[in-house]
């Protein structure tokens, strides 16, 4: 087959006058992205973040799309007023969409339309931006800011400061990061965080950054506190030793105040560009992806015999189970070199003792519990479900252990030689909550990534809860996890999609959970004996 021409593309998505969906309050946006299979079936590619009490947000997460010059990329963005903490998004108000390829985007560079609603009617006067740049570096900064004496905007309590990046491009500025925010501190520490150089500065070191710095208000309405403009090449210059300082000038208070010197000032402790490895650096340079299987056998998924069980396995030779092991497992297959799978079961009775086991090898062979292939796991669950009496509880705990402590194994050694991914396939009843927090909490700081797919109708909230998409989980110490590893997909949401598209949505977050663990230990990839191409160069 011939080399595909394919070139990484980052869009840049803001929206204007969008319908007010929430009494009392501003409509809470986030922006859906969807792409058209071959089939003609749209599957979810990813979403920004939401913003809080605004019907004019710009959105900070971009979306990063391999573009095929030859390939018509059918794109769907979809904005949604969210009011829960759900994932469906059936459950949030529409405030509308837009329907356009990926070439048009990239030719207009930057392209505003009207929002429609699903019957094609305007949504109000909304409108949606897109912007698309071609990624040519794959250069990142890593930060550490602080600031000091900022200007107190709150008339109880103090200010809750955060800041926004700006990047200068042909039309103005566009936003290319918002940190967190620091409640109630004048004198705030934020988080350490990165942004790709290309979001920031299209590479140009010597090119214009703006940086602002707001009081965040949850009604939205954020007080500006103050601003500054600087370079990359300046930001660099920054050490812990001797920080790069900026004064946060504000424009406004500046007119108005006699003897005014500034609204604080902001303090950059470190600025380190970095080049930074790509899934396919790593995957390219030896590193392996270890994949294990682990089926739920708890009560709660109904007799196997019985035909409305989710183990019921049809004249067709299928189940959701199956399907599920089938279409993630031929993907991750091509990335693993012996093509051989561990696959587990847990909380069936088994035999001979018929006692409880949380962790049993599906081929009841605990010294070796490999499968050949995923023909070979499909093969194993077969044999074992008339083997075994479904029982209970539901403890994720003891499985996601047990993949960590080969996880952890593989981080003593001082390349990324190896990366866990443990598929989890459940009917999404859990019992050990707070145990099954811990464990991940825990091998968030190891190379692994987990994936449930929740098969059957049941409430899935607590799945949803474990997927940290809106916000860090904890443990039940508190203690936070130190990334997002794990990814809830419901099956049936892709029952009527071709095989590939549960597969590109359960392994869409892998690639970067692979890059960023492995860049944050400064692993590089086990045959990277040439020094890495200085970016922008081929």
């Amino acid at each position: 087959m011939a080399a595909q021409c394919v070139t990484k593309v980052e869009l840049t998505v803001s929206c204007e006058n969008l319908l007010d969906k929430d009494i009392g309050s501003k409509s809470d946006p986030l922006c859906v992205l969807l792409m058209n299979s071959s089939e003609s079936k749209w599957y979810e590619l990813a979403r920004t973040e939401k913003v809080q009490n605004c019907l004019n947000p710009k959105f900070a997460k971009k979306f990063v799309i391999d573009y095929y010059f030859e390939v018509v990329q059918k794109l769907r963005f979809g904005i949604y007023d969210i009011d829960n903490k759900t994932v469906d998004l059936s459950d949030d108000d529409f405030l509308g969409e837009l329907e356009c390829t990926l070439g048009q985007v990239v030719s207009s560079r930057k392209l505003t339309r009207p929002l429609v609603l699903k019957n094609k009617s305007p949504a109000g006067r909304g409108t949606i931006t897109i912007s698309a740049e071609e990624i040519k570096d794959s250069r990142v900064a890593n930060f550490e800011v602080e600031a000091r004496k900022l200007d107190n905007k709150d008339f109880f309590g103090k200010s809750d400061p955060y800041l926004e990046f700006f990047k200068l491009t042909e039309t103005g500025w566009q936003l290319a990061h918002r940190t967190e925010v620091v409640k109630n501190n004048l004198n705030p520490t934020w988080r350490p965080f990165r942004i790709p150089l290309q979001s920031l500065c299209g590479g140009d070191m010597d090119k214009s950054v703006k940086v602002e710095c707001y009081d965040y208000d949850n009604d939205g309405s954020h007080d500006l506190i103050g601003t500054f403009e600087t370079t990359l090449t300046h930001l660099q210059e920054a050490s812990r030793t001797s920080p790069a300082e900026f004064e946060c000038i504000n424009s406004k208070k500046k007119q108005k105040k006699k003897g005014y010197k500034n609204s604080g000032v902001v303090s950059v402790k470190l600025c380190q560009v970095v080049k930074e490895y790509t899934f396919l650096d790593y995957i390219m340079g030896g590193c392996q992806l270890n994949f294990t299987v682990a089926v739920d056998f708890t009560g709660s998924n109904g007799d196997p015999r019985s035909p409305d069980s989710l183990h019921y396995i049809s004249p067709q030779g299928v189940n959701e189970y199956l399907n599920a092991i089938w279409s993630v497992g031929t993907v991750v297959q091509d990335y693993d070199s012996d093509k051989m799978f561990p696959a587990f079961g847990f909380g069936a009775q088994i035999p001979p003792t018929w006692k409880v086991s949380h962790e049993f090898p599906l081929n009841f062979n605990p010294a070796n519990p490999f499968c050949a292939g995923v023909a070979g796991v499909v093969e194993a669950y077969r044999m074992c479900l008339p083997q075994v009496k479904l029982y209970g509880p539901t403890n994720f705990s003891p499985i996601i252990n047990h993949v960590a402590s080969f996880a952890n194994q593989a981080l003593q050694q001082t390349t990324a030689s190896q990366y866990f991914v443990l598929l989890i396939i459940t009917d999404g009843v859990i019992t050990d909550m707070d145990e099954t927090r811990n464990a991940i909490v825990n091998a968030s700081q190891l190379p692994m990534s987990i994936i449930i797919v929740g098969v059957g109708g049941a409430d899935f909230s607590a799945m949803e809860f474990l997927d940290g998409d809106d916000g860090r989980l904890r443990s039940q110490t508190g203690k936070t996890a130190m990334r997002d590893i794990v990814q809830f997909v419901p099956f049936r949401q892709f029952q009527n999609s071709p095989p590939e598209a549960l597969a590109q949505n359960v392994l869409a977050e892998v690639p970067s959970q692979v890059v960023e663990f492995f860049n944050s230990k400064k692993l590089s990839p086990p045959n990277n004996n040439p020094p890495p191409n200085p970016a922008g160069t081929i």
